[in-house]
Parts: C-alpha cells; structure tokens; sequence
C-alpha cells in the first residue's frame, strides 16, 4: 500500500483545515507534521495547539516527524495526547535514541 504523506510545512495556517482537507481530497492518507526545534534545523515549526487543532478538522491519521535535537520533549510536551497517530524520531538527532524510544511505549 502507498501512503501519500501530505506535509503542513508549507500551508496556509490562516487556512489550515481547509487546505488539509483539500489535500485529503487530492489523494492524500495521511498529514505530515514537522516537528522542528530550532536547533537541529535551522527553523521553529509546530506544537501540540496544532496538532489539537488538526485534529478536530481531519479524521486523516497524523504522523509526526521530530526534528528535535532533545527528541524526548516530543513525548513530555503533549503532542501523543493532542492527536498525534504516530510519531518518527530522526536517530541523529537524538543523542540518546534508546531513552526516546523507552520514553514512550504504547501499553
């Protein structure tokens, strides 16, 4: 199965649930949320306010991508509990991948 992973990056945030379901109606099955600290890459991106908000307009799964050189913050700052359907940590990032991955295990 192919997954099209549409990426908010580069949205209109002043009108993101319309253009999330513009591109769940284009074919894409899943919204991809960049999750950026600053520090690893060079710019801020999105928190759990806009993944509660995405998730109240999209019944598309939500797949996290962390970008994060303190990965575990991903867990600790909400965003499992905003709507977040999966989660993918980048290994170079974290410094202590085992911990990340202890972090936060599904019961």
């Amino acid at each position: 199965m192919i997954e099209l992973a549409a990426s908010i990056l580069s949205a209109d945030f002043s009108r993101l649930g319309e253009q999330v379901h513009a591109a769940g109606e284009g074919g894409g099955s899943v919204v991809h949320v960049d999750i950026m600290d600053g520090h690893f890459v060079p710019n801020l991106t999105i928190g759990p306010p806009v993944v509660k908000s995405l998730r109240k307009v999209t019944k598309l799964p939500l797949g996290l991508s962390s970008d994060d050189r303190e990965c575990g913050r991903i867990y600790s700052g909400g965003l499992p509990d905003a709507g977040a359907d999966w989660i993918s940590v980048h290994q170079e990032a974290c410094p202590h991948l085992n911990r990340t991955l202890a972090s936060h295990q599904e019961p």
